[in-house]
């Protein structure tokens, strides 16, 4: 059921007055959202180390060729697994390890 639009709907917290948040600005991303840019906000700690986007994409872009640089290295220094026999198979072949005494 839907309820009147005459009654208001307030479900804003009591601690949260509407006065104090100040006037919203309709569309005020809305241009860079047609450009398709990407907007991120960093803590300000993160904000300090790196004052520009430039600094951040280049930290970004520094962090992603180490991580495709360690995965090739891994891939390649992996060691092969070596094929456990399957059960009932002939083991006639395989050398006896001697045992300790």
């Amino acid at each position: 059921m839907k309820k009147p639009k005459d009654i208001e709907t307030d479900d804003l917290r009591p601690e949260y007055p509407r006065e104090d948040l100040g006037k919203g600005v309709r569309g005020k991303y809305f241009a860079a959202y047609q450009k398709g840019s990407n907007l991120v906000l960093l803590r300000p700690d993160i904000a300090k180390a790196f004052p520009t986007s430039e600094a951040v994409n280049e930290a970004l872009h520094g962090l992603l060729q180490l991580t495709e640089q360690t995965h090739k290295l891994i891939r390649r220094t992996r060691p092969t697994r070596i094929a456990k026999p399957k059960p009932g198979k002939d083991k006639s072949n395989r050398k006896s390890r001697p045992t300790p005494p």
